[in-house]
């Protein structure tokens, strides 16, 4: 049945097709439509509309009229279309077509997310408020299925012991950790923005740290290894990412790829404030390092072998954080890593001696339990800058604390040429004193010893008073059986009948 003349609204899109509806179905579903008829809708003449820039111009028009006409049920969407449509939606202001768009997204595929994901790149930054929360929809859903892929992967890997069963210091250390999931190679082809959007969705829903840090650390090395960036854009990259990393739990970032992260935001000219944040990030976790990872050749423009200066603001940020007052452990692992470090920059002829000093003085005294070790470092160093004067040796030795060394450090200290007479002197004056402690060690341990020597002889004393005591008890009651004895046998003497001849006389048991 052909439609009234009265009820056509006609619709010219972007001048490139012109559509003929009834105007009171589209009007009752489109308010956009509706305002602009007014009046109009009830007018018995034919209407005519252009739009001059549609999205995604006819064919998502035709895909729109479709769900007019069918009433407002589930319109075909797929994933090449839905960006498009999402904005013809806002732009005609189709509330109940924009809310199950959304709904249809929650059940896509992964392949699908990707590819609305794409199309949606393709469109920006036409509408960027619908396609931002288009894209917030879709991130958030990829999310969705990278945490249910984790925990089917993690689940997989977990082995229940013991061993397993308690709380781990770190994210770093879990043993548990399955490798990077596959999806996230399928994610490096996002730009950053939308890496951005991901990790922010990723940490709202509690994603764990450690797997967002490796998606992160594989996304740079994906990128960089791709010949099309230019400069620029691995600076762009490189920042983006050093912000993201600083913002997730330190402890669940692995040190090592922060060292490699280093390494590559050097030679690309980042920018100071990415630098930084970097350099606070590894110094944090400085105690985890190893010698290798502190062996950073100087910048060109420096004539000393190893960047001592980025060694040391590694070591302030780690002091910054207030660990040397509530983690013993941690700072010792550190100090024993600066006593490494000393002794591999010791040999340097360039080095000069306050950075020098500057390394030493880095932690505290009480961040080392000997300083036998810095002592063997000052020593190479003295022996490879022998023209050093007395006084700039006097003040590297400031830095020992002679107290902590041991009695061989001391007694080679004492005898070395090398050291300044003012070292020496203070060497012999703590040997003198540990002597002197040790000998006052040793005599009162001799007390100590003769004490119980006297202890030990009151208590056999006493031990063999009780045994005489004893004795004389059982002497005496020796005696009373004898007395007792004595006078039965006299007894039985005097009733006995016999002549003189026979009488024999009884012996005496006692006396």
């Amino acid at each position: 049945m052909a439609m009234d003349e009265h009820c056509y609204l006609e619709v010219d899109v972007n001048g490139e097709e012109v559509f003929m509806v009834d105007k009171r179905i589209i009007s009752s579903f489109s308010r956009k439509i509706n305002k602009l008829l007014g009046k109009s809708s009830r007018s018995t003449h034919r209407t005519k509309i252009i739009f001059h820039d549609f999205p995604g111009g006819p064919p998502t028009f035709e895909l729109v009229t479709r769900f007019f006409y069918n009433n407002g049920k589930k319109p075909d969407v797929s994933p090449l279309n839905i960006a498009s449509l999402m904005c013809a939606t806002r732009f005609m202001e189709i509330n109940e077509l924009e809310k199950l768009t959304q709904e249809i997204i929650k059940h896509w595929s992964w392949p699908e997310l990707l590819l609305a994901l794409k199309e949606s790149h393709k469109l920006l930054p036409r509408d960027s408020i619908v396609l931002s929360t288009l894209v917030d929809k879709l991130l958030d859903s990829l999310v969705i299925r990278v945490e249910e892929s984790w925990e089917t992967n993690l689940s997989s890997h977990v082995t229940f012991s013991p061993e397993s069963s308690g709380v781990r210091e770190s994210c770093e250390t879990k043993s548990s950790f399955p490798r990077i999931p596959s999806l996230f190679e399928d994610l490096t082809a996002l730009d950053i923005g939308f890496v951005e959007k991901t990790v922010r969705i990723m940490v709202s829903r509690n994603l764990e740290n450690g797997i967002i840090s490796k998606f992160l650390f594989y996304y740079q090395k994906s990128k960089f290894g791709s010949s099309s960036l230019d400069s620029e854009e691995k600076v762009e990259i490189m920042e983006a990412i050093v912000d993201m990393l600083y913002s997730l739990d330190i402890k669940c970032v692995s040190h090592k790829s922060l060292f490699e992260l280093l390494r590559v935001c050097l030679n690309i000219e980042s920018s100071q404030k990415c630098r930084d944040t970097l350099e606070s990030m590894i110094g944090s976790l400085l105690d985890r390092a190893s010698l290798d990872n502190l062996l950073v050749p100087s910048p060109s423009s420096k004539s000393y072998l190893y960047d001592v200066d980025l060694v040391l603001r590694f070591l302030k940020s780690f002091v910054m954080k207030g660990v040397c007052g509530v983690e013993s452990r941690r700072v010792k692992k550190v100090a024993s890593l600066m006593d490494l470090y000393l002794a591999e920059i010791a040999p340097d002829p360039h080095l000069r001696p306050s950075k020098f000093l500057v390394v030493i003085k880095g932690l505290p005294d009480s961040a080392r339990n000997s300083f036998d070790r810095v002592y063997r470092a000052m020593n190479l160093y003295f022996e490879v800058h022998m023209s050093l004067s007395e006084e700039q040796k006097i003040k590297i030795c400031s830095g020992l604390n002679y107290e902590k060394l041991s009695t061989d450090a001391l007694d080679h200290l004492i005898k070395n040429a090398i050291f300044p007479t003012k070292s020496a002197s203070r060497a012999l004056a703590t040997r003198q004193e540990q002597a002197m402690k040790e000998g006052r060690k040793s005599e009162s341990s001799r007390k100590i010893v003769l004490y119980a020597r006297n202890l030990g002889f009151s208590y056999e004393r006493e031990k063999l008073e009780a045994h005489l005591r004893g004795m004389q008890w059982r002497v005496m009651e020796l005696e009373k059986v004898c007395r007792i004895m004595q006078f039965q046998m006299a007894k039985m003497t005097k009733s006995r009948l016999s002549n003189d001849v026979s009488r024999v006389s009884v012996p005496k048991f006692c006396s």
